[in-house]
């Protein structure tokens, strides 16, 4: 007998010592990821061939202390490799792992691969040869600290490729991992299932293997221990044949109905090609199906629900993951009472959207992502509360304060956005302390900005918190989830706001006072249009008429649009970055402002200031409260520096002409004394400047009125 290691994901190794067991596997002993035993040819074969659960099996041929390359290299020479196969055969070393002296497993594998080349030319053979994508012989070297293992690969390759599945999804589930999750899922041969989010099927594919008793590798088609030196040809012959019969058989003999549904036909051809190919074809039933709309077909009395529904950004947003949760827990409670349902993930979060109490759990990797399988029985009593509720008693349960200040804001607001003919608006800024974010209308879209919590909440309470918000806001606006966009804010210096996020580029255009504007709710922190500053915009129209307009920090170029359109003389938009002078000549564009009245100047504002010499009738100013860009010669900081930014604006100034100067730091103070050495005014139109939508926020901005003194 052989001592051997069994290698499988860290969760499943009691379930994998249980497997073995019924494979014959005498007193199999669990370790970090995987499981040792001893055992002769035979029951290695049947192992290989029938575990559902091991990634791999490695005959251990050392395990020893590894300090350096050096213990490695000896360790590796130690091993009669002779005994175990030909110099003819191809070989790869597959090295995991690294130590304080052993930092590169690229370096530890040339190390192992030397030491079993010398060992056969000291015995004068030939020299075995290396091949990475041929390789007869796979050698398995694990390192941890100072310990290794030195073995052979009895497969040559993961147990999870059983040869159905040559296409994936776009977030593939293991076989092996798959397999654990039937396992676990409380489902037995004799009942049916059904997985509503079926992707390309693995689930389902592997609950039909084990119901026909089908070994999970009897479609491969070579073993890394054919190659050995003690491979029994007859024995192995004579295992496969037997359960090539027991495959064909089991198929004949199910009873089990087994369900695939999933709302992508090009999937669904793929999961259909993979059950064909696995020979289960004829057991599994495909159809398109909506997991929030999943119907339960006739047969299904104490039927089994499993499913691995997306969970991560790949697959799909966070809202909308989030409401997909939702109405897959409330159909499941509708249509599935008296059933059970084993759902797998990696988000509790989005697990809590269900709105079921699970009767067990297990944690278990999907890859290196740790991952909760639920487990849930559907009780009458879910599906008497979602049918007296008509089906949105969510609604009811989900952060009800929040909930009931959403709808009063939305009565309130969304009456006055109605009457100004505005598009875009806000619903919400932080109205209850332990729900800190923002809410924003775009049209038909919904923009999140979570607040950063904090220091004191947990992070977990946060992330709670938030997908509460998001489920809510999304019932009680009604707002597709794909519509609803989520993002971070955090305290923000300079103009690292403006710093991309993504590269969707997907914009709308949105009305705002008689004026088009272009809006991008992806790709960057804030959406090109400050919301808080539409009053302010509104009046900079109402002042331009025959005036010469400056727009310095201008962003987006609303401000200028706003300008033109009130009929301004001629309008000059200067920003340093040219991604949003681009974005202000399209809104300008789009508003039919276009000609050689309206400028755009791509500069840093204050050093631009110091040396223009045109002058202007109306000159609206926004700077940022902080800065120390790069592309700037020194820092600004706006309470420090608005009377020498005063004193270059006076210059270009004409008598009689306005400033309009703006800007969010909550404490700000204007220093009238200074202000009125300079001969200018200053009037605070701060309230006035204030729309409804922001009137709990009454420091978002403040805005002056600085004209020649009298």
């Amino acid at each position: 007998m052989n001592q051997y290691l069994a290698v499988t994901s860290n969760g499943l190794e009691n379930l994998l010592v249980e497997e073995l067991k019924q494979l014959g596997i005498d007193n199999p002993k669990p370790v970090q990821a995987g499981v040792k035993f001893k055992a002769t040819n035979e029951q290695i074969y049947r192992a290989c061939l029938w575990s559902r659960l091991a990634s791999r099996f490695v005959r251990v041929l050392s395990e020893f202390t590894c300090n350096d390359d050096m213990d490695l290299y000896l360790a590796t020479t130690a091993v009669n490799w002779v005994n175990h196969f030909h110099s003819s055969k191809k070989f790869v070393v597959d090295f995991k792992g690294t130590n304080r002296e052993i930092r590169n497993s690229q370096y530890g594998a040339m190390k192992v691969k030397d030491g079993i080349v010398d060992s056969f030319t000291k015995k004068d053979l030939p020299r075995p040869s290396i091949s990475k994508d041929h390789a007869d012989l796979r050698i398995h070297v694990r390192l941890h600290r100072d310990k290794a293992i030195l073995g052979i690969d009895m497969v040559g390759g993961g147990l999870h490729q059983r040869g159905y599945r040559p296409a994936s999804g776009k977030a593939p589930l293991r076989e092996t991992l798959a397999a654990a999750i039937i396992l676990r899922c409380g489902w037995d041969a004799s009942k049916p299932l059904l997985d509503p989010m079926c992707g390309s099927g693995t689930l389902l594919i592997e609950a039909a293997m084990m119901a026909a008793n089908m070994a999970p590798g009897v479609n491969r088609q070579s073993w890394g221990f054919e190659s050995l030196e003690d491979f029994d040809a007859e024995l192995w012959a004579e295992i496969k044949s037997e359960a090539a019969v027991q495959a064909r058989r089991g198929v004949k003999k199910v009873t089990a109905k087994f369900y695939g549904f999933d709302n992508d036909k090009y999937v669904l051809k793929t999961a259909r090609e993979n059950a064909r190919r696995a020979g289960v074809e004829s057991l599994i039933q495909f159809e398109m199906g909506d997991a929030a709309q999943i119907k339960r077909p006739k047969e299904f009395e104490e039927g089994v629900i499993v499913s691995n529904p997306p969970y991560g950004e790949r697959l799909g947003t966070h809202p909308g993951l989030i409401a997909l949760y939702t109405a897959f827990g409330a159909q499941l409670k509708a249509e599935f009472p008296g059933c059970k349902a084993s759902i797998f993930s990696s988000s509790d979060e989005l697990l809590s959207c269900l709105r079921m109490r699970a009767d067990k759990q297990y944690k278990l990797n999907n890859g290196a992502l740790p991952c909760h399988q639920k487990n849930y029985s559907i009780s009458e009593m879910a599906r008497d509360n979602v049918t007296q509720s008509g089906g949105h008693d969510e609604q009811n349960l989900v952060a009800p304060d929040f909930s009931n200040r959403l709808k009063k804001n939305i009565g309130k607001i969304g009456k006055w956005a109605k009457k100004e003919n505005l598009d875009s608006y806000r619903i919400y800024d932080a109205d209850l302390p332990e729900y800190n974010v923002a809410i924003d209308v775009y049209l038909d879209h919904i923009v999140i900005q979570e607040y950063a919590a904090p220091k004191n909440i947990p992070e977990e309470t946060a992330r709670r918190r938030l997908t509460d918000i998001i489920r809510a806001t999304i019932q009680v606006t009604g707002t597709e989830a794909n519509k609803v966009v989520l993002k971070v804010r955090e305290k923000q210096k300079g103009r690292s706001q403006y710093q991309k996020l993504s590269q969707q580029s997907e914009t709308m255009r949105v009305h705002e006072y008689g004026v088009e504007l272009i809006v991008n709710l992806h790709d960057y922190l804030d959406t090109g249009l400050f919301l808080d500053h539409k009053l302010t915009r509104r009046r900079l129209g109402e002042l331009a008429a025959g005036k010469d307009f400056l727009n310095l920090f201008a962003y987006t170029g609303s401000g200028s649009v706003h300008a033109a359109c009130g009929g301004a003389k001629s309008t000059t938009t200067v920003d340093m970055s040219n991604t949003y002078l681009e974005w202000a000549k399209e809104n300008m564009k789009l508003n039919g402002q276009v000609g050689r009245q309206h400028q755009f100047v791509q500069a840093d504002c204050l050093q631009w200031l110091e040396k223009e010499t045109n002058q202007f009738d109306l000159i609206f100013i926004d700077p940022p409260t902080f800065s120390n860009s790069k592309r700037m010669e020194q820092s600004f900081d706006v309470q420090r520096d608005h009377i020498q930014l005063m004193t270059n604006l006076k210059r270009l100034l004409r008598e009689g002409g306005t400033i309009v100067f703006s800007n969010n730091k909550r404490q700000f103070k204007m220093d009238m004394d200074a202000l009125a050495e300079l001969g200018l005014d200053a009037k605070n139109i701060s309230k006035q400047t204030l729309p409804l939508d922001f009137s709990r926020n009454k420091h978002i901005h403040n805005c002056w009125l600085v004209t020649h003194k009298n």
